[in-house]
């Protein structure tokens, strides 16, 4: 085994110091806003790739949850492969497969090609983004740089979603949907490039992978997935939309049951135990669904039905962007300390609920206004919710779970939105909202009728996560208070673990 030697600077080189750590945070926000990047930036190409593939909703769909699946399904995986085999070997691997992926994506001249890229993107993320803000947390010490630096992160994973929008809209405007593949090439190439200069790898340590524990819960996902895709274009009654059904429900059960006998399960189910950990993981699977089909169905929207180019769609989002952002950290800073999580929570997700609501009413001849007020409501509420929910998911772990416990927050989210944008796309499909034949016109009011439709059934699944928190968590207030500046580091995160050896910089 041969692992890389730290070099530490030399006594006197504290400026040389302090641009290696720029060049290594420069490198960990590249990453994470690659990652976070990919879950939004299609979502503006979607018309061009239906109609340069021939692909209808449900088709188009795996375009997203097939990133959105992998991504989720190995994430815990990726972070077990990092502390086993090395971080720096992990994350260029992971960096490597997306970039590869993404060109293959770009390349593709049909959809399964360009589903199975996608796929492949998604697992290259869940590689490298844990390892990615491993080395963050031993590269900055304890204090202000640390704060800055998690600053700094924060805000490209909560900003990318929106940068991610409107890049999406402008690079599919100036050349084609093939480019919001092609812009993660040279932005690959380089990360790969100095991150073999810059990062030092973290020593091989013995243990197992749950590796069939991950591809079963993938498996029984992307099967309920095709289930309720299936279902959109075939019917409930359709044998291979059964069968795909009860495939993924049998799988999952046998994904429940290994967890329970693995010596180093990828799950501990301990982590459910916690009545109010349990509903807010279950909150954030339901919330994630809602949220990504909302944004699947209403992209398409502003394009199909309000004629928006690809441009002006991604800056018709950047106020839901926005507010999501302002939100979260008014909620971060203000309102979770002095209201409590449970109450702040409830308020967001039922603000999300009434945005969603307001949408059914949307038809073939509505106005931007129309959109943009129930938009920023959403973004406003789940803004509020986000720190709230994520405080409720880790509040009360033990170190020994803390990173098992801060990667099923991811996972959920994840995979909450795949198996949501499957349900709704099936909803999508059982509202007779086909287009094939029909006038511009009609095509404009038979999509606004099938999306009022996902938009009502994404409020009852918002709505049943307020009554799931209001049950759950009665007589506790869910949230961790925070009440310091060492308290918007998450006690997950301080406790990381980094094996035997931090990685240091390495000199140029």
């Amino acid at each position: 085994m041969s692992v890389a030697t730290p070099l530490s600077p030399p006594a006197g080189s504290a400026a040389p110091a302090r641009v290696h750590r720029t060049l290594a945070l420069g490198i960990i926000l590249a990453v994470q806003l690659m990652v976070v990047l990919d879950a939004t930036i299609v979502n503006i190409a979607l018309p061009g790739i239906a109609k340069d593939l021939r692909l209808g909703p449900a088709g188009l769909s795996w375009v997203i949850t097939a990133y959105t699946l992998t991504s989720g399904g190995f994430l815990l995986l990726g972070a077990r492969a990092g502390d086993l085999l090395g971080r720096k070997r992990v994350f260029m691997a992971g960096i490597g497969l997306f970039t590869a992926a993404s060109l293959l994506g770009g390349l593709a001249p049909n959809s399964d090609l360009l589903i199975g890229a996608r796929a492949l993107q998604g697992l290259g993320g869940a590689l490298a983004a844990p390892s990615a803000l491993a080395f963050l947390m031993v590269m900055f010490p304890e204090g202000r740089e640390r704060l800055r630096a998690l600053g700094y992160y924060a805000a490209v994973s909560v900003g990318g979603g929106a940068v991610g929008l409107i890049l999406g809209g402008l690079l599919t405007q100036i050349g084609s949907w093939r480019w919001v593949l092609f812009v993660n090439v040279p932005v690959g190439v380089a990360v790969v490039v100095l991150a073999h200069l810059f990062l030092s790898e973290t020593p091989r340590r013995r243990g197992h992978f749950d590796l069939v524990g991950a591809l079963t819960a993938t498996s029984g996902a992307t099967s309920l997935t095709y289930g309720f895709v299936r279902a959109a274009s075939n019917g409930w009654g359709d044998p291979l939309t059964v069968s795909a059904l009860a495939l993924g429900v049998g799988l999952l059960t046998l994904y429940v049951i290994l967890e329970r006998r693995a010596a180093e399960p990828i799950t501990p189910l301990r982590l459910f135990a916690d009545r109010g950990r349990s509903a807010s993981y279950g909150a954030r699977l339901l919330v994630a669904g809602a949220m990504l089909g909302m944004l699947f169905f209403l992209t398409q929207f502003v394009q199909l039905v309000l004629r928006y180019s690809p441009l002006e769609t991604g800056l018709a989002f950047l106020p839901f962007s926005v507010f999501l952002f302002a939100t979260s950290q008014l909620s971060a800073r203000r309102l979770t300390p002095r209201y409590g999580g449970r109450s702040v929570m409830v308020v967001g997700l039922s603000l999300s609920t009434l945005a969603l609501l307001l949408m059914t009413r949307l038809t073939g001849t509505s106005s931007y206004l129309e959109i943009l007020v129930p938009a920023v409501l959403f973004g406003s509420g789940n803004g509020l919710a986000f720190v709230p929910l994520t405080s409720a998911s880790l509040a009360g772990v033990s170190p020994r779970d803390s990173g098992a416990a801060s990667g099923l927050v991811n996972v959920t989210q994840q995979l909450g939105g795949a198996l949501g944008l499957a349900v709704l796309v099936s909803i999508f499909g059982s509202a007779g909202a086909a287009v094939a034949g029909r006038s511009a016109a009609a095509a404009r009011a038979a999509f606004a009728l099938g999306a009022d439709h996902v938009f009502a059934g994404a409020s009852l699944i918002m709505g049943v996560t307020v009554l799931l928190l209001l049950a759950a968590m009665r007589g506790r207030n869910a949230g961790t208070p925070i009440d310091s500046v060492a308290a918007e580091i998450p006690e997950w995160v301080r406790e990381l673990d980094l094996g035997e050896e931090q990685p240091e910089f390495v000199e140029a």
